[in-house]
């Protein structure tokens, strides 16, 4: 019998990647799209299936994280063998800006979907998964991060995430739900949103090799994050509930880079030569004639900023066979390709 499961956040970047990884395994994939005037399903537009089709194994439903009704119906209709919970307000910068929101969806959210399996009676049957954040280590008490690292988050989401991770731990050691948290590291794709920083930074430089935009304006240049693809993780994603008991892990590669390493690399793979010149915030970056093409701006700097994290994912590569497959390089090749055919396409 095929293995249906229900995934929070499906029309975000790691939704749209899990679904195409589950669906390769032959799962029956619900996922829950919030209602909005405009279509917000590009990312799994390629995957869709008329809702008439009988024979089908993706469905789309309608519902909302921070409504329990709606958690509760999607649940009670579809009892999955396996839940995702990949829905949240997932921009650290605007989490200060919408701090109650992000602590109704991000934590919770994850409350709403545990009540449910509870309340439905599904402990036996439904295993979950929850998305958790580097940004839960914030202020960073010991490098690198692993399962066992004390969490001093330093943002309203990196907050609201720790809520949804220690209530997972609360509901499985309570009610013996096969609950599990996935501490995940960032990860990019050209599925990214446009506001993140990768993606705004690939976006931009292609844009400004081509004429297309004058200037990048960033935070903080010096930050150092621990960078993956967005595949990798879902894989991940999907192993950590393969497994015989519930856990916790940490995804990450285990390499660093700050942004302006990042900036460089994609610099690099676009024949670009940029320039650095001053410090600090005056730090700007300039084109072959000279001309400041990247610059910090204060609106982009966060009130607390974490300025370091990087993963130790020894666990995972150990009990879930795990291991990235993408690198840096890999990644941000991909990352202009998808910019480029889309530039060109604008053409």
């Amino acid at each position: 019998m095929k293995k249906t499961a229900l995934i929070f956040g499906i029309t975000g970047q790691d939704g749209s990647y899990l679904a195409e990884i589950l669906l390769k395994k032959n799962y029956i994939v619900h996922g829950v799209k919030r209602r909005s005037s405009s279509m917000n399903t590009s990312r799994v537009d390629h995957i869709y299936q008329d809702p008439h089709d009988k024979n089908y194994k993706f469905r789309l439903h309608y519902g909302d994280i921070t409504d329990s009704s709606s958690v509760s119906s999607v649940i009670e209709k579809t009892k999955p063998n396996e839940i995702y919970n990949l829905a949240a307000q997932s921009h650290v910068a605007v989490s200060f800006e919408v701090p109650e929101y992000t602590a109704n969806a991000d934590a919770l959210g994850a409350l709403r979907i545990l009540e449910a399996i509870k309340f439905h009676k599904l402990e036996k049957k439904t295993k979950f998964y929850q998305a958790g954040t580097s940004e839960m280590y914030g202020k960073v008490q010991k490098v690198p991060q692993d399962e066992k690292t004390q969490f001093y988050p330093l943002s309203p989401y990196g907050v609201a995430k720790l809520y949804a991770h220690w209530i997972t731990k609360n509901y499985r050691e309570a009610y013996k739900i096969f609950a599990c948290n996935g501490i995940l590291f960032n990860h990019e794709s050209p599925r990214r949103g446009e506001t993140f920083v990768t993606k705004k930074i690939v976006s931009a430089l292609c844009k400004i090799k081509e004429g297309k935009q004058k200037k990048l304006f960033l935070g903080n240049l010096n930050a150092k994050r621990d960078w993956g693809h967005a595949r990798d993780y879902c894989y991940a994603m999907w192993k950590i509930l393969q497994q015989k008991k519930p856990d916790d892990y940490v995804i990450a590669t285990g390499i660093q880079y700050s942004i302006k390493q990042f900036i460089n690399i994609t610099a690099k793979k676009l024949k670009m030569k940029i320039k650095w010149k001053g410090k600090g915030f005056n730090e700007k970056g300039f084109n072959e004639k000279g001309y400041p093409i990247i610059q910090c701006d204060k609106n982009y700097f966060r009130p607390l900023d974490v300025n370091t994290l990087l993963g130790n994912s020894k666990k995972a590569r150990r009990n879930l066979k795990w291991k990235p497959r993408e690198n840096i390089d890999s990644l941000i090749e991909e990352m202009i390709k998808f910019e480029y055919f889309h530039l060109q396409n604008d053409k």
